[in-house]
């Protein structure tokens, strides 16, 4: 994957391939990859869906041309069986089990323990042997985005204060509205959410605040 950047954007182990071990108890042939579907913007211009000014400001067009690209389903299978999330509790467990081995490093530095520093959190499998790890980094870095911005989790949806600007950009209202009460704009942007964005897999269109927020 080309990266406009000189940044690495996929990680391989150089080392010796070992088979890592499944961390989920599903089997593989029952996983289901969601695809994303390629969007036809000039099918939507013609149609008087002017969107493509949305897309460039959030600098996406790179990710958008990645969908017309293949999916390998059984590497993307054998990916997740074997992923595993490492994060900051990660990391402190990685020094306190160095620490049970030699007590002489309690007090030191991930550096002098001869660990790697922890800079954010990661999605770590195996593929075929090799060890692979993906970051927002990496992401950024196949869609070639600069890797910035922020998500705030869990928005509550009776006191956010996103809940009026929702209202009127979705609904045109001060009043939460419904799906059906969204102009066509609205809701074209929202199916490219759920199908390219944030995924939902099978489902209606009732979105969270989150969502609502993102379109």
């Amino acid at each position: 994957m080309a990266s406009s950047s000189s940044k690495q954007v996929i990680s391989f182990s150089s080392a010796t391939p070992q088979i890592k071990s499944k961390t989920m108890s599903v089997p593989i042939e029952s996983l289901e990859v969601q695809i994303e579907s390629p969007v036809d913007f000039p099918s939507l211009n013609r149609n008087e869906m002017l969107l493509e000014s949305l897309i460039s400001a959030q600098e996406l067009f790179p990710y958008f041309c990645m969908l017309n690209g293949p999916t390998y389903v059984e590497l993307v299978k054998h990916f997740w069986v074997r992923a595993e999330i490492y994060d900051l509790k990660a990391s402190q467990m990685e020094m306190e089990e160095k620490i049970l081995i030699d007590p002489s490093l309690q007090g030191k530095t991930r550096e002098e323990m001869g660990l790697e520093p922890f800079r954010q959190e990661e999605i770590r499998s195996s593929i075929m042997g090799l060890s692979v790890v993906i970051s927002v980094d990496t992401i950024a870095g196949a869609i070639r985005r600069a890797s910035e911005g922020r998500f705030v989790y869990g928005l509550n949806s009776k006191k956010s204060s996103w809940i009026p600007v929702v209202n009127r950009t979705l609904y045109h209202s001060v009043n939460k509205g419904r799906y059906k009460d969204m102009d066509m704009k609205a809701k074209v942007l929202l199916k490219i959410q759920n199908e390219n964005l944030l995924p939902k897999g099978s489902g209606g269109d009732k979105s969270s605040l989150d969502h609502q927020v993102l379109t």
